[in-house]
This record gives structure tokens, C-alpha cells and sequence, in this order.
């Protein structure tokens, strides 16, 4: 397996395996004690909707401090809309894959268009969220950026530039599963990445890392969302 980025941690014995996650919530709260050891203070947990929350939620209720989501949405292939080309975030941090737009021949009009798209559903899941324009103070604060896993690593690198722009003392992405390519990039950027199960290879699908793995609604996230926020008198 080749070398993690230095600024990257992980967890040797679940390298390159599957299933060994129950769920999201199980996963977020290993990732909850391996961060332990690593941040201080009470850090402001940023997670992406929807898949991370329930993974923010345990990492969150593992550390304290705060939490708050982080809206970014993946920028679609008109012609395959279950493939992205980048990721926006909601104030506009725009990351492209360069190399797969000029593969597939993405014009400037596709671009456009899934952008678009993309702001449109990022506005309507602020509203649903209730998440304000801006998020709380990062200045000076260590910000955990949160999701279910990195398979192109793209939507986090759009989270993370918006996070960077607010000077926060440290920004550390958290996942519990990621392709090595994608825990590369991102640690390129990051103060560091925590990432207890890298994967290498051709193929990367996120679920795999997990026994049981479903899709969340925006109504369920929301609702636990609220319970959490609720629980730590947020």
C-alpha cells in the first residue's frame, strides 16, 4: 500500500478491507476516540449533509464543543447525474476535476447548468436545515470537517476551502473510510486527516466500508439533527 501524507493518520488493521463499519453512528464514534488524542479544546464540528451527520453526531457527542452542518453539494455530469465533476459550497467555493472535465468534454455550458443546479439545492437544504447564510466564528477555533467517507475527496476540498477562508486555528478533516488518492489531496490542504479505513485500488464505492449502509432523507437528517442540537443544549 503506498504511504500515507504525513499529515495523515489511520488505523493499520482495517487498511483495505470492507464492512467494518455497523454504521455511520459506530463509525463516527471510533473516528470520536481516535481525535480525542489529536484536537483540544471544544472544536466546532462541521458536517456535510446528509450522509455525515449521523457521523458528525457521534464525533460531536465524543467531544463536545459544537456543532453545525457545512452545506456543499457535488456538481453532476448532465448526461450521468449519479457522477460528479467537483463540488460547490454554499458560499460559492467552487473545486473542479480538471482532468475528467477535459476527459468527457464538459463545455462551459454543462458547467454552468450543474452549477446551478447545485445552488438551487443548496439553497433549499439551508432552509430545510435552517442553516443562516454564515456559519458560527471559526477564527481561532480547531473546525473538525466531517462526512461518511472521500471517494474523489472533492465536495471536502470544497468544504475546506470555505472553512480555511474563516482563518480557523485548525482545520481537520475526519471520515471513517476514504480512497488514499482522495485522503491525499484533502491532506494537502488540511491541517491533518484522520481516515481509519484507507483504501487503495481502481474501484472506490464509500458503503463498503459499512455492514449496513442506506441512503438518509433530508426529513431524517433533519430530525436528528434537531435531537442532537436539542440534547447538548445547543
Amino acid at each position: 500500500m503506498a504511504v500515507l501524507p504525513r499529515n495523515a493518520v489511520d488505523d493499520p488493521s482495517l487498511r483495505n478491507r470492507s464492512g467494518v463499519f455497523a454504521d455511520r453512528a459506530e463509525a463516527g464514534a471510533m473516528l470520536a476516540e481516535m481525535l480525542r488524542g489529536l484536537v483540544g479544546g471544544a472544536p466546532l464540528v462541521l458536517t456535510i449533509p446528509s450522509g455525515g451527520i449521523p457521523v458528525g453526531i457521534a464525533i460531536h457527542g465524543g467531544l463536545g464543543g459544537s456543532l453545525q452542518l457545512i452545506p456543499v453539494r457535488k456538481l453532476v455530469i448532465p448526461f450521468e447525474p449519479e457522477a460528479g465533476f467537483g463540488a460547490i459550497s454554499w458560499d460559492g467555493e467552487m473545486v473542479l476535476n480538471e482532468a475528467l472535465v477535459n476527459s468527457i468534454g464538459l463545455t462551459t455550458g454543462h458547467i454552468e447548468r450543474s452549477v446551478a443546479l447545485a445552488r438551487r439545492e443548496l439553497r433549499r437544504r439551508m432552509e430545510r436545515f435552517r442553516v443562516a447564510d454564515d456559519l458560527p466564528t471559526m477564527k481561532d477555533r480547531t473546525v473538525i470537517l466531517v462526512d461518511d467517507g472521500l471517494a474523489s475527496g472533492y465536495t471536502m476540498l470544497a468544504a475546506l476551502r470555505s472553512a480555511r477562508k474563516r482563518h480557523p486555528l485548525e482545520a481537520v478533516v475526519a471520515v471513517p473510510t476514504g480512497h488514499l488518492a482522495a485522503v491525499a489531496m484533502v491532506a494537502s490542504e488540511a491541517s491533518s486527516v484522520c481516515c481509519l479505513n484507507v483504501r487503495t485500488g481502481p474501484s472506490f464505492a464509500v458503503a463498503d466500508a459499512y455492514r449496513h449502509w442506506r441512503d438518509i432523507s433530508d426529513d431524517e437528517a433533519a430530525r436528528m439533527l434537531q435531537e442532537a442540537l436539542v440534547g447538548g443544549q445547543q
